[in-house]
Order: C-alpha cells, then sequence, then structure tokens
C-alpha cells in the first residue's frame, strides 16, 4: 500500500447532488458497472437512508457490481445516528466487501448553529457510533465534516477516538473547500504526527476536496503528497455547488508525474476515463465543458500554427500524455441500416452498455429507425440515442404525438398527446412566445405541472444536416413541502422539436415522481380516441 492509492468514486452519492442530476436506478447500474471496470477501488453507491430509491439503488449495486472477486468495495453514506448505520448496512450487506461510511461534523460553525452539540458530546456521539458502525461491518469510514475547518487540536482528538472505536479509514473531508494546498497539506501532516493510534493500527488516511475556490485536485494532492493513501473523486469533478475532486485529473496528475508523486500511482485503467466520462455526462445531463482537462473535446486540440508545427515533429512539444492513454481515439465503428442486433450490442459493449435482452430490442429499433433519417451511425449517435432511452423509464407521462406550427408573423401553437400511467390518451394545444415555448406550455396544461423552464441546451451529436439534435433542459417545480427543486431532462432526435418535447416530459416525469405538485389531474384526459 506503501505505493498504491486508493480511488473511492463517489460520482453516485455526492455527484448526483449536483442540482438537477437525478439519476434513475438503471442508469445508476450503467455509471456502476463502468466504474468497476474502470478500476476504482471504493464505490460510493448513494446515501441509503435518502429515500427508498436510494436504498434500492445502492442494495441492487451491492447485489450486481458488488459480487465480482476482485471488483469493488461497496459503501453507502450514514449520519452518525443509529437509523442511517443500520439502513447502509441493510443496503450494502450483500456486498463481497461492503463498507460503512459515517459522518459528523466537528467545526465549531456546524456544532454550534447546526448540530446544537458541545465538543464533548461530538466526541462522545462518535465513539459510540463508529463502535456501532463497527459491530455491524468489519470496514468503517468515518468522516469529520467540515474538518478543513475545524481545530486541530479538537479533530486529533475525535480521529484519535474513532480509531480506538473500530474506524478503519479516517477520510478529512475540506467541505466547503476554504483550505489552500499548503494548509491542507499540513492538516493530514499533522493529524498523522499527533493521532499515533492511526499508524498503530494500519488505518488509511483519506482526502475529500471541493472545488469552491478551483483547489479541489491541488489539495487533493497535496493531501496525498503529506501521507493520504485513499482519494475521494467524482467522475468530470461534478458535485454539489462547485463540484469536487476529478478523478481523471488526480489519476493522470500521478501518473504523468511519477517523480515528483514519489512514484504512487493506482489501478485505475486509464484507457477508460473518456469513455467513464462520456457516460455520466449522458446520463446527468451535465456537458463537459471543451477545455476540461483531459476529458474536454479540447484537451488535446491543437489550432495555433506554433504549436500544430511542434505536434507534427513531435508530439511531447505540447502533449504530456497520449491521448490514447485516457481513452481517447479518432476511430470511430461505422454502423449503417445493414447492420444486425449482434453488431450493435457489441458496439454497446464496447462503450459500456450491457443490455438486457428487452432494452437491447428498444435500442435496435430506435438504431433501424435512425439508419432511415441517417446514412451512417457514429459512436456519438449511439452514446445519445441509449442516454436518451434510459432517460424514458419508468416515466409518469409518455409522448405520443406532438406537432409544431410556426413561422414569420405566427404566433407558434403547439399540440401534444400524451399517454399516462394508466394507458389514457391525454391532448391539448398551447401558444408561445415561440416554438419551444409552446410546447413546454402545452405539456403543463396536459400533466398539470408547476414547471418553470430554466436552462436549454441543444447540440449537433455528430456534423452535418442529418445530425442528431442532443437537448439538455432543466426545470424548477415546486414540491408538496413548498420548497423548490431542480430537475433535468434530456432527449436526442432528429427532430428538434421532438427532442425538446421529449427532454421537458423527462424533467416533468422526474418532478412528479419525486413529488412535485401537479394540478388538474384529469387535464387534457381524451375519454374516447
Amino acid at each position: 500500500m506503501e505505493n498504491k492509492v486508493l480511488i473511492f468514486d463517489t460520482t453516485l452519492r455526492d455527484g448526483e447532488q449536483s442540482p438537477g442530476a437525478t439519476l434513475n436506478l438503471p442508469e445508476k447500474l450503467e455509471i456502476a458497472r463502468q466504474l468497476a471496470r474502470l478500476g476504482v477501488d471504493i464505490i460510493e453507491a448513494g446515501f441509503a437512508i435518502a429515500s427508498p430509491g436510494d436504498f434500492e439503488a445502492v442494495s441492487r449495486i451491492a447485489q450486481d457490481v458488488g459480487q465480482h472477486e476482485n471488483g469493488p468495495i461497496i459503501t453507502s453514506l450514514a449520519r452518525c445516528n443509529k437509523t442511517d448505520i443500520d439502513r447502509a448496512w441493510g443496503a450494502v450487506q450483500a456486498a463481497r466487501k461492503p463498507r460503512i461510511h459515517t459522518f459528523l461534523a466537528t467545526s465549531d460553525i456546524h456544532l454550534q448553529h447546526k448540530l446544537k452539540l458541545s465538543r464533548n458530546d461530538c466526541i462522545e456521539q462518535v465513539g459510540d457510533l463508529v463502535a456501532y458502525a463497527r459491530g455491524l461491518c468489519a470496514d468503517v469510514e468515518f468522516s469529520p465534516e467540515d474538518a478543513g475547518r475545524s481545530d486541530p487540536e479538537f479533530l486529533y482528538q475525535v480521529l484519535d477516538v474513532a480509531v480506538a472505536a473500530g474506524a478503519t479509514t479516517l477520510n478529512i473531508p475540506d467541505t466547503v473547500g476554504y483550505c489552500a494546498p499548503d494548509e491542507y497539506g499540513a492538516l493530514i501532516a499533522g493529524i498523522l504526527k499527533n493521532v499515533p493510534s492511526i499508524t498503530a493500527k494500519g488505518v488509511i488516511i483519506s482526502v475529500h476536496c471541493h472545488d469552491d475556490l478551483g483547489l479541489a485536485t491541488a489539495n487533493t494532492l497535496a493531501g496525498i503528497m503529506a501521507g493520504a493513501r485513499q482519494a475521494e473523486v467524482t467522475i468530470n469533478g461534478i458535485g454539489e455547488r462547485a463540484g469536487n475532486t476529478s478523478l481523471e485529473e488526480v489519476v493522470m496528475a500521478l501518473k504523468t508525474r511519477p517523480q515528483f508523486f514519489k512514484g504512487l500511482d493506482t489501478r485505475i485503467d486509464a484507457t477508460q476515463i473518456v469513455r467513464t466520462s462520456k457516460m455520466v455526462s449522458a446520463m446527468t445531463s451535465i456537458p463537459v465543458q471543451p477545455n476540461k482537462a483531459i476529458v474536454g473535446v479540447n484537451a488535446f486540440a491543437h489550432e495555433a500554427g506554433i504549436h500544430q508545427d511542434g505536434m507534427l515533429k513531435n508530439a511531447l512539444t505540447y502533449e504530456i500524455m497520449r491521448p490514447e492513454s485516457v481513452g481517447w481515439t479518432s476511430t470511430n465503428l461505422v454502423l449503417g441500416k445493414h447492420s444486425g442486433r449482434a453488431a450493435l450490442a457489441d458496439r454497446l459493449k464496447q462503450m459500456g452498455y450491457e443490455l438486457p435482452r428487452e432494452e437491447l430490442d428498444k435500442a435496435f429499433q430506435r438504431f433501424k429507425a435512425l439508419c432511415d433519417k441517417k446514412k451512417v451511425v457514429m459512436d456519438a449517435d449511439l452514446e445519445a440515442l441509449l442516454a436518451d432511452q434510459l432517460e424514458q423509464l419508468n416515466e409518469v407521462f409518455k409522448l405520443d404525438h406532438i406537432n409544431v406550427t410556426t413561422g414569420t408573423g405566427n404566433t407558434p401553437v403547439a399540440s401534444v398527446r400524451l399517454i399516462d400511467e394508466g394507458g389514457e390518451l391525454r391532448e391539448d394545444a398551447a401558444l408561445g412566445n415561440g416554438p419551444i415555448n409552446a410546447v413546454c406550455n402545452c405539456i403543463n396544461r396536459i400533466t398539470g405541472a408547476d414547471a418553470k423552464l430554466l436552462e436549454f441546451h441543444v447540440h449537433a451529436v455528430t456534423e452535418g444536416i442529418d445530425a442528431i439534435a442532443n437537448v439538455t433542459i432543466r426545470v424548477e417545480m415546486t414540491a408538496d413541502d413548498k420548497k423548490k427543486y431542480v430537475f433535468s431532462g434530456r432527449s436526442a432526435d432528429t427532430d428538434t422539436l421532438v427532442a425538446t418535447g421529449r427532454a421537458y416530459l423527462a424533467a416533468v416525469n422526474k418532478g412528479l415522481a419525486r413529488g412535485a405538485k401537479s394540478s388538474a389531474v384529469n387535464a387534457g384526459k381524451i375519454e374516447a380516441v
């Protein structure tokens, strides 16, 4: 373990907390399977107590991905109380290598204003609940939330108690992205120096950094240099607020600069990085910025003449790593109308999707329909189609028909027909200040949803006039608890307005499924068709 850094991926827990990044069960399973192929050591599959859906997702991942002999540890987050810990254990216990990850804040800001706990109460609670978790599971991780702003001397006491109670990993979170690299590295070094029980019992120190000041990766690497041997990260750096430490940045920093990082490395298969990035981006509806390190489309692009000249002479002049080393490739398998189900299944498997027969049949039907509109279907087209297919699972309403009339000097009008959960057809029409607005207004009228469009993004998946339009939408909806929540939807189609209708409906469906308010239950219902 001296030269290995464990990779703890929290894309499915902390990453999913990005506004609008809600994932359904099939999407979580696909991502978890891909994370296992990537070679992560630990998957934080969710927050089991958060909802029945979260519990089911963690359980299914434990039963599926967690059964591989050399597969990852499966863990669930739990607050430092028995109810949470019991729920987490219930979700992960089916895995070959289960872990309970429990946390309690240690900064005075959190203790006084959020938890209303004294320092002594905090220490007592950590000792009791870590011991309780250890009584259920041999692998227990403890996190002192907001460690970056905690009094170091008090933090040492808490961590010593956690080790004595049976914690096998101590995670040190910079929860609000407050620390600077030298400061965070010194915090990790101070913990190792002042809590001797960590070394004596072989406890692993983990680092978990947020990117509020753009320092998450720098802080994580500083913590590793100071002695941490586990890094908590997400794919594409997604997460609450400004996000988490990016897996690809930490992994490739260690691989690219082995001399500087003293030979430290991970067991990540770097050639799977881009594939994983694309899958997570498609399923969370969070685009990767073009200039994002490692996985952005411009990461290995060269436009300046001086750069191009240097690259032609020797790639090392302007590239410190080869694009192939992280999974970028200029080749694509070209599929067309003469391609069969086996060819499609094989390509999807290469892209990280292993579909059950029923879902493969649906994908094949959509693939064939696309082939009638496009001569060639590229990998990007397949990625968009499959993400769209997974988005449409567990729908409250399904899109049956859409028609939009618009033009210069005319008020746009949309007519939409939906199918509800009972199989009833519902139809209505609505005006708008533009065709997209008309479609959204019409869907709101039929579903009775109080949805407000926040963001609308459309881009062509591939080049050419016949390219698929990939539409990503975010809406704000009010739930029964009067709180406002953001839900995302996405869809892909050669018709931009059809893709828009599907994406908007997908976002509304998520809101309705999560308890968002819906008026006019019978709105637009067609009694006889």
